[in-house]
């Protein structure tokens, strides 16, 4: 079994927290979507001072919402 990353290298490749616009990126959608998903309570953003930032887990979250929404109308 390979020895576990490091934390550090392990954060360089995968941040825990993501701006608004590398959220859009990773969800192929515009920053303004990702915007309006954030001011209709879609996905919760993480206020670090006056900055915006959405953590991969919150994405996930969101994402997973969506297939879960999607297999119930399908059945």
């Amino acid at each position: 079994m390979a020895d576990p990353l490091p934390l550090h290298d392990l954060l360089v490749d995968n941040p825990l927290l993501v701006t608004a616009a590398e959220a859009a990126n990773l969800l192929s959608v515009s920053r303004t979507t990702v915007y309006t998903l954030i001011k209709i309570g879609a996905l919760r953003p993480v206020h670090i001072g006056r900055s915006c930032r959405l953590s991969r887990a919150e994405l996930l979250r969101y994402v997973h919402q969506l297939e879960t929404s999607r297999a119930a109308r399908d059945h």
